[in-house]
């Protein structure tokens, strides 16, 4: 792939699951075997943008199935060309009937959560399929989307999934339909530039490494407005802020990324450096945890396997080890994030850390954390009085 000084940004998954559907929806509704493009509308943002068909055909009587492929810009993504099918299933229904109009369904590449059995097709996704598909609906009409990601199963043992619980296949991910290149240089100063329009309405500020991190964010109340995504360029944009004049940082993370901060790896992607089990089980050498018990957590394939080995010896013992050791890994991460700021700005800034597991529950922060989490909360209620 060629990546440019300045980077094209593209789009996400769901903007090709969506467009793949309205193709498939409009050969049923009008026999268009030979579209080449659709027009989707974003939503978030605000825009209509057309996007390639690469093939769309009738497999039985109303039923369609139309294929793209998925093109994030210049991105070190793994899902670059992939190929991205739906296939949709129309009838005609009385209103009684229809308790829905648009049923959308996960069908194979796309992931499954392993505690709910749910497609993992979020939010966004769903209002953008429902919201391009509904004004090309008759009032009498249902539809069944199915969402085929033919290499997604495949794909998935390359992402980070299964530490969410997402198993068998890829996500439809995302709170917009950009896709921005996160991993070319570019980028970076995409993101320094954003943090410095954000500095100058706010002291503190929420650093998210990606999506799940923004969700959590928002489910905690805190404004969009106020959250920063970093993407793995953590230390560069932890010295951003401090050049901005930014007091106080909320790091709010998966376990398995922020980790690496404790020992002092400031570029948090995995081709870069590693290391999350050597520190994890320093600090249960530390803590004391006995020789066995390291060894075992050495040996765990991720971090949250290692998480959860501790959890499970909290519940035969009174040692709290997930308490201790973590609460002593997120306390060295403000450590050396307040070292780093310094070392590189000659400035102060607060740094908090908040952890949270794979199944999106914060249970780990530090008290500089609540504290900048609280100044966040008591500005917002002030703003809203």
């Amino acid at each position: 792939m060629n990546f440019e000084l300045n980077p094209r940004s593209g789009y996400t998954l769901p903007v090709f699951a969506c467009a793949t559907a309205v193709a498939a929806l409009r050969w049923l509704h009008q026999n268009i075997s030979s579209l080449s493009t659709v027009s989707i509308n974003l939503l978030e943002p605000a825009e209509i943008i057309d996007i390639p068909i690469e093939q769309v055909a009738l497999l039985k009587n109303n039923t369609a199935l139309a294929i793209t492929r998925s093109d994030p810009g210049n991105n070190l993504d793994l899902t670059h060309n992939t190929p991205v099918w739906a296939m949709v299933e129309l009838a005609t229904v009385s209103l009684s009937d229809a308790s829905e109009q648009i049923v959308i369904i996960g069908g194979a590449g796309i992931g499954q959560n392993i505690h709910s059995g749910e497609a993992a097709i979020y939010s966004y996704a769903r209002r953008l399929l429902q919201e391009n598909l509904q004004p090309l609906l008759n009032s009498n009409e249902q539809i069944k989307v199915t969402i085929i990601l033919p290499e997604g199963r495949q794909l998935a043992t390359r992402t980070s999934n299964s530490a969410f619980g997402i198993v068998e296949g890829l996500s439809l991910l995302g709170t917009t339909g950009l896709s921005q290149p996160l991993s070319v240089p570019g980028q970076l100063e995409a993101y320094q530039e954003e943090l410095q329009q954000k500095a100058v309405q706010f002291n503190s500020l929420v650093f998210c490494i990606g999506e799940n991190g923004l969700d959590i964010a928002r489910k905690m109340g805190i404004p969009p407005q106020q959250t920063v995504k970093t993407a793995n360029w953590l230390g560069p944009m932890l010295v951003a802020a401090a050049i901005a004049g930014i007091e106080s940082i909320l790091l709010l993370g998966y376990h398995g990324k922020l980790i690496k901060l404790a020992g002092g790896i400031f570029h948090t992607h995995h081709y870069l450096a590693d290391g999350r089990l050597e520190i994890l089980t320093a600090h249960c050498a530390n803590i004391g945890l006995p020789t066995s018990v390291l060894q075992e957590i050495f040996a765990c394939n991720t971090a949250e396997d290692a998480l959860k080995l501790l959890r499970n010896l909290d519940i035969n013992g009174e040692n709290y080890w997930v308490d201790r050791v973590y609460g002593a890994i997120a306390t060295k991460i403000d450590q050396r994030c307040q070292a780093y700021i310094f070392n590189h700005s000659q400035k102060e800034v607060q740094v908090g850390s908040m952890l949270f597991d794979r199944d999106r529950e914060i249970f780990c922060k530090t008290e500089v954390a609540d504290t900048v989490f609280s100044q966040i909360c008591y500005a917002i209620n002030n703003n809203l009085s």
